[in-house]
């Protein structure tokens, strides 16, 4: 952190789409109430992701699409915390970089929005569903396939705007940004995991420092960090992390509690984008082992047909 007199300053680099500013003025809150006097300041980047808008993520290739401007201003020390989206973080941050708290979770499932309020089963036959996600895609393929999924890319509200109009039945966005940014009431339906199982991450949110920078690291865990949710969003990293997953492959991974004290349960899968094949499975264990259970289920899956879909997908493994 830096100082200027005898106040304390920092800096958050963020997205700067409606949902991008919410997190991060929510972090700017959490921070200041954990060290009060503190002076915070948000720089507001435009990310390679935000840029290309024209094409389905699938399409653009790469990791961290969202995540490599935000930490390129942390590595130039332009800003002293990064706050992302924990879904869109690779499994790998950039070097000299910690990931310093993972926040306490918001509901990370999947949420239909539809324009007449239509549940997912309800929707008529070849209705327009639009959705960013492969992930998405594959499993709502699996459910309805008669309906016609199309490619849908912008900031919530612009999705919002795209059901509104009738340009599309339906839309399938995270019930986590619908609720942060007071839209709740717009649901149609919370997907359940066992319907459309989550993307790793979903719903939590990651804030991201320098590994020397003692000070901000502290802060960030004792304003922001869950023990519990960071448990269970490091078994969903350590699945989708040993795959190599990106927006190119239909992965999935949820945790949750499992029933027992300090356990989690992990369910997870490797799918086709059309979703003719899904291999699923899961996992129960300790809190503390799970970044190894998220990998050993990626294993396990991969020996049961996962190699063989994300061969043909041309993903390495």
């Amino acid at each position: 952190m830096s100082e200027a007199g005898p106040r304390p300053r920092m800096t958050i680099a963020t997205r700067g789409s409606a949902l991008a500013l919410w997190q991060a003025e929510h972090v700017k809150a959490r921070l200041v109430a954990a060290q009060p006097g503190l002076e915070v300041e948000l720089l507001v980047l435009k990310t390679t992701g935000d840029k290309i808008v024209d094409r389905p993520l699938s399409e653009v290739g790469g990791k961290g699409l969202f995540v490599k401007e935000i930490e390129q201003a942390l590595i130039d020390l332009a800003a002293d915390v990064a706050v992302h989206s924990m879904k869109d973080v690779p499994a790998e941050l950039a070097p000299g970089l910690i990931m310093a708290a993972v926040s306490a979770r918001e509901d990370p499932r999947d949420a239909l929005v539809s324009r007449g309020g239509e549940a997912l089963l309800s929707l008529a036959p070849g209705a327009r569903v639009g959705t960013s996600s492969l992930r998405r895609v594959c499993q709502l393929r699996a459910v309805r396939p008669d309906l016609d999924l199309v490619p849908l890319r912008g900031n919530v509200p612009t999705r919002l705007r795209a059901v509104e109009r009738g340009d599309l039945a339906a839309a399938v966005l995270a019930a986590a940004g619908l609720r942060r940014l007071g839209h709740e009431e717009r649901i149609s339906e919370l997907l359940d995991p066992s319907v459309c199982v989550p993307a790793g991450g979903q719903g939590a949110l990651g804030i991201e420092t320098r590994a020397g920078d003692a000070a901000a690291l502290e802060l960030c865990r004792r304003a922001m960090h869950s023990d519990e949710d960071a448990a269970y969003v490091a078994a969903e990293r350590g699945f989708t992390g040993r795959l190599g997953g990106g927006c190119q492959t239909p992965l999935a991974a949820h945790a949750r509690p499992s029933g027992a004290s300090g356990e989690l349960h992990l369910v997870a899968l490797i799918g086709r984008p059309d979703g003719t094949e899904i291999i699923r499975g899961e996992r129960r264990g300790p809190l503390g082992d799970a970044a190894r259970l998220g990998a050993d289920l990626a294993v396990e899956l991969l020996g049961r047909g996962g190699a063989r879909i994300l061969r043909e997908l041309g993903v390495e493994t």
